[in-house]
């Protein structure tokens, strides 16, 4: 299956006829939205009923998680993020987002619209007009209000005949002690009125089923129904309402003081976590580090937390309560001052293992923490300003080289904006700026940050904000066609930087421009030689971004001196790195690169196919084709040669395989080293 949906971690109980209702709606309507009070199960139906539907769609079912997002900032990168668009250019988001949609066959699941509908409903009146293949499947408690919405009311499980919710009861049950047994007298009826009393709904049924590792189903029965008779003459909450209300506050009752404090404690978390992140960001007072991880079991076991191996997240209704009781402790402020000083600590680590053998590690932890880093970002320009610059510095490069460069452009230019900055910070902050704006294509921009970062960084005496801003002067100067100025400004600036050491990253990028520049100049033999001693100290150090962009000079140069075999070899070495890093735009060059070499043997329907694919992912990055200018004479004789070779008619119909297959089926069939002649 193409896409990205969730997996499911526990049993799907009934709901055959919702499934379906919604396999109709989705063949029939191409906005679909299951509407239904919190904890309903509206989340679980769309997760199953997509994946019962994803075959139907070539391009995919893909899944976008909205709860984590407390406004509509980040409704366009989430979204994006979700059917993988990486754009680096200079258009509005939504314009990327709907020139990536236009010829695609795929559903598009957004989970959890309900804050978010006005902004939602916009946004998908934009890509349902320019997007005749896609269908969208929404999740939120009300409609969203949209012209040509489908709405489809999912109901808690029936808890009269059918035996859907005393099912899901047993199941769960089960899950956390496979010996239970629910068979002594009494107990199934106290379990059927457990289920009655709460009106079906799933989530209230599996809180109180975790109940049971501490009460018998009659204790928990004869609980509920107290509790829920006291409230009967509540008329500001309807019934369902006041069924989950009250077992989320039993449940609540239930946890221990620490467990309690631990839920108030996680919510602002936006993202999976695992059990140090929840240390870090929760322990503080009578929560102790190791109270942490006790309490963080016992919400586990008490179902308020949802656990997959190490990864735990909270559910968004349960989430909603504990941000109630965090602001009742008036803990909100500590909360979230703890909260930004864990990922500063993060983006601090980040930056300084960028070189290390955990680098890949490091890219990937950074992706996954995008959201909590927007918001640590978010809450340290309210209150502390130089904690925000230091950590837009430290954060921005991986965001530039993971596709985010809106971002990195917006949060450099707030923190620069908030307030004074010197030295180290914002010469590292202009230096994000600049090459943000560089990989979308403003070279006007970066030219003028690099020199601005140039002349601060010396009149600072900061050697390491001179190495970043010579690198990034140099590759200004590379891709507007100077590479003898790349040349000579970074020949200028190494012998006088000796104090940084060899290997840290800032004397690597500067080599790195040495050996683009001089394969530029025709220089190949010096060239290769550079990049042959650079790759060596990166191998050394489990290095993969710089050393994949090596692999990739040396495919080119292996190519332009005569050697296609060597350069594939070198480009498949190439696109192993940046596919392991999810650089898409080091993707896309690379397969450039590899379908010339390929084509230069003389497999050209291989290597139309290649070339295809690598037009697949330039459309992720929203360039039609980037590089170095002297990247188009080699893309031109690879089309040549892979034309004569089979004919135009045989290279066009690999060509369009390769542009509309899936792309990492495409990347792997480009990875295989058989020549295909």
């Amino acid at each position: 299956m193409v896409g990205n949906l969730p997996e499911e971690t526990s049993s799907f109980v009934g709901r055959k006829a919702e499934l379906a209702r919604l396999e109709r709606a989705l063949a029939t309507h191409r906005l679909t939205t299951l509407t239904g009070s919190g904890g309903v199960g509206k989340t679980r139906l769309a997760v199953r009923g997509a994946r019962l539907a994803a075959d139907h769609y070539p391009d995919g079912a893909w899944w976008a998680d909205l709860s984590p997002l407390y406004d509509d900032r980040l409704l366009l990168p989430t979204v994006s993020d979700a059917v993988g668009i990486a754009d680096h250019t200079l258009r509005m988001p939504v314009d990327a987002l709907c020139e990536w949609l236009v010829d695609k066959r795929l559903l598009l699941v957004l989970d959890s619209c309900e804050h978010l509908r006005t902004a939602c409903g916009h946004l998908l009146g934009e890509i349902l007009t320019t997007s005749p293949g896609l269908t969208v499947l929404i999740t939120s408690r009300q409609p969203l209000g949209t012209r040509g919405e489908f709405l489809l009311d999912v109901p808690p499980l029936p808890v009269d005949g059918a035996p859907d919710a005393l099912r899901l009861f047993e199941d769960r049950v089960r899950a956390a002690d496979p010996g239970a047994t629910l068979d002594a007298p009494g107990e199934a009826a106290a379990v059927a009125e457990i289920c009655r009393r709460l009106e079906g709904i799933p989530l209230a049924i599996e809180l109180a089923a975790a109940a049971t590792a501490a009460q018998s189903v009659e204790q928990i029965a004869a609980r509920i129904g107290s509790r829920l008779d006291t409230l009967n003459d509540d008329s500001l909450w309807p019934r369902r309402h006041r069924a989950l209300r009250t077992t989320i506050g039993w449940s609540h009752e239930l946890c221990t003081p620490l467990e309690r404090l631990l839920w108030a404690r996680l919510t602002p978390l936006r993202t999976d976590f695992d059990e140090e992140v929840a240390r870090e960001v929760c322990a503080a007072g009578p929560l102790t580090p190791d109270g942490v991880g006790e309490a963080l079991r016992g919400l586990v076991a008490k179902s308020v937390v949802k656990q997959d191996g190490e990864h735990h997240r909270m559910l968004d209704t349960l989430r909603e309560y504990g941000r109630m009781w965090l602001a009742e402790l008036g803990e909100e402020r500590a909360a979230a001052d703890r909260h930004a000083a864990f990922f500063l600590g993060l983006a601090r680590r980040a930056h300084a293992g960028w070189t290390g053998p955990e680098q890949v590690s490091w890219y990937h932890r950074i992706a996954a923490a995008h959201l909590d880093l927007c918001a640590a970002l978010d809450h340290l320009l309210a209150h502390d300003i130089r904690a925000a610059q230091e950590m837009t510095g430290r954060v921005g490069f991986f965001w530039s080289c993971c596709g985010h460069l809106s971002e990195a452009r917006v949060y450099a230019g707030k923190a620069l904006a908030a307030g004074p900055a010197g030295g180290p910070d914002r010469t590292r902050l202009q230096w994000v700026h600049g090459v943000a704006a560089l990989l979308q294509g403003d070279f006007a921009t970066a030219e003028r940050l690099g020199a601005r970062c140039v002349a601060e960084a010396r009149r600072d005496r900061d050697d390491e904000g001179l190495l970043s801003a010579t690198y990034l002067s140099g590759l200004t100067h590379l891709m507007t066609g100077r590479p003898r100025a790349a040349l000579d400004e970074v020949g200028r600036v190494l012998p006088y930087t000796g104090a940084v050491p060899a290997e840290s990253a800032y004397r690597l990028r500067c080599r790195l421009i040495t050996v683009f520049a001089m394969t530029a100049l025709d220089r190949l033999a010096e060239a290769a030689e550079a990049a042959v001693r650079l790759r060596a100290v990166c191998r050394a150090q489990d290095e993969y971004w710089i050393r994949s962009y090596v692999d990739y000079q040396l495919a080119l140069i292996s190519l332009l001196q005569g050697r296609p075999g060597e350069s594939a070899t070198h480009a498949r070495s190439m696109l192993a790195g940046k596919h392991r890093l999810g650089d898409s735009f080091g993707v896309a060059l690379g397969l450039d690169i590899l379908a010339a070499a390929v084509a230069a043997q003389g497999a050209g329907a291989q290597a139309a196919r290649i070339y295809g694919t690598g037009q697949a992912y330039w459309r992720m990055v929203g360039h039609p084709q980037r590089g170095t200018p002297e990247l188009g004479p080699v893309r031109e004789t690879c089309e040549r040669q892979a034309r004569a070779a089979v004919g135009d008619a045989a290279y066009q119909r690999a060509f369009d395989r390769g542009q509309t297959d899936n792309a990492e089926v495409g990347l792997a069939a480009a990875l295989q080293s058989e020549l295909l002649t």
